[in-house]
């Protein structure tokens, strides 16, 4: 039997843990995950999110450890991304709430993905308040953190933060607290969670996190859709938010790399030995060995890095056209980096690596430097020597 575990007097947690997932739309999950669901009991139970489709019964048996889940007044939808409205439809059918409150966006979002006009939706917006008994409940609306319907619950008397998909961690365990896990893993989680799918909007995490602090709001425990719930360390993870939303990097340097014949492998570790040299942490990282995720968790809080990649028919390494990609897409900009590139006879792949990189936001503080073949001494001198230019841009 999967029962509820109970947060506060009348909150309990009724969600799902995903022991094997391994991939969340490119981003490696090697600790899992798990989709929260939260149920306060009151004169109208109020249920806050549901869980992705195939986790269905899991939830509804924690549920009815609690209550009947018939007797579910309402269900809050905070976000409408599959992994926690895919199993809406379910209990929708099995609850049959006499409201779903849920930002103007999301109810948008709900009609295109489940085309069920005939739902009692109640759009609130920033501020609205509602009542089910001896709980008041206020949403804040979070819009592009990381959804345009995204939005948060408050639950005034308990001091609870509902907060979607901000705070979050993909990482299943049957702890349910933050200091019930090992707390260097935790923050791990977090901040790979953060570098993965929070990254590109953290100029709207400055905002959001100035909107809380000018609220007055009183949080003594931030309950997120993903991972661990933050009782003890809640102005912790406020304060990594806030140094990796503005960002506050270190003397660092990550240095990736793909290699067919170890050419391209020799540039990169010339490259960080000049690195290395002028005191910066340098991580090397060699791509089919490494994950793409787990390089944009290093890059995190790093203030360089190095790509390098040798050329295939014309083009970049794929693995490292995927890194590539995938790094635009979240965007680093603040970083100063360049580019190594190996080849047989076409030298164009270096350009190519500089422009990816610029669409990234990263500043090339050279035009790097291609190699036909094998590199000599001289040509690694140079690695190293660009390693050392590289240092001299970190500035902290």
């Amino acid at each position: 039997m999967n029962k509820a575990f109970q947060i506060k007097n009348d909150l309990h947690w009724v969600g799902a843990i995903d022991w094997n997932l391994r991939d969340f739309h490119g981003y490696q999950t090697e600790k899992g995950s798990t989709y929260n669901s939260y149920l306060l009991v009151d004169e109208k139970p109020i249920l806050f999110d549901a869980v992705k489709a195939p986790f269905v019964d899991e939830a509804l048996q924690r549920i009815s450890t609690v209550i009947d889940p018939s007797k579910i007044k309402y269900i809050v939808v905070n976000h409408v991304e599959m992994d926690h409205s895919g199993g809406l439809s379910a209990f929708i059918d099995r609850i049959k709430p006499e409201k779903i409150f849920c930002s103007q966006k999301a109810k948008e979002a709900l009609l295109l993905h489940f085309h069920r006009p005939d739902w009692p939706y109640s759009v609130v917006k920033s501020g609205d308040k509602i009542n089910v008994g001896k709980h008041n409940i206020s949403f804040i609306e979070t819009p592009m953190l990381h959804w345009p319907d995204s939005m948060f619950s408050y639950i005034e008397e308990e001091k609870v933060l509902i907060s979607s998909d901000a705070f979050g961690q993909h990482f299943a365990t049957s702890k349910r607290f933050d200091s019930d896990v090992d707390y260097g893993e935790l923050v791990h989680q977090a901040a790979k969670y953060y570098a993965n799918i929070i990254l590109p909007y953290s100029s709207l995490v400055q905002k959001l996190l100035k909107s809380v602090q000018n609220s007055g709001l009183k949080i003594e425990m931030i309950a997120p859709d993903h991972g661990l719930i933050w009782k003890e360390y809640v102005s912790d993870i406020l304060k990594s938010y806030n140094d990796w939303s503005f960002p506050k990097l270190k003397r660092k340097a990550v240095v990736v790399y793909d290699t067919m014949w170890k050419s391209t492998e020799k540039m990169a570790l010339a490259a960080a030995e000049g690195l290395i040299s002028q005191n910066v942490e340098t991580i090397v990282m060699k791509l089919g060995e490494c994950h793409r995720s787990d390089v944009i968790t290093q890059l995190l809080d790093s203030s360089a890095i190095v790509v390098g990649s040798p050329t295939l028919n014309n083009e970049i390494l794929p693995r490292m056209a995927d890194m590539l990609t995938y790094m635009k897409g979240l965007k680093v900009p603040g970083r100063a980096g360049f580019a190594l590139n190996s080849y047989g006879w076409n030298p164009g792949v270096l350009q190519k690596l500089n422009t990816e990189l610029m669409a990234s936001g990263i500043t090339a503080i050279d035009e790097g430097i291609g190699v036909k073949y094998v590199p000599e001494n001289k040509e690694l001198e140079r690695c190293f020597e660009l390693g050392i230019k590289l240092s001299e841009k970190i500035i902290l």
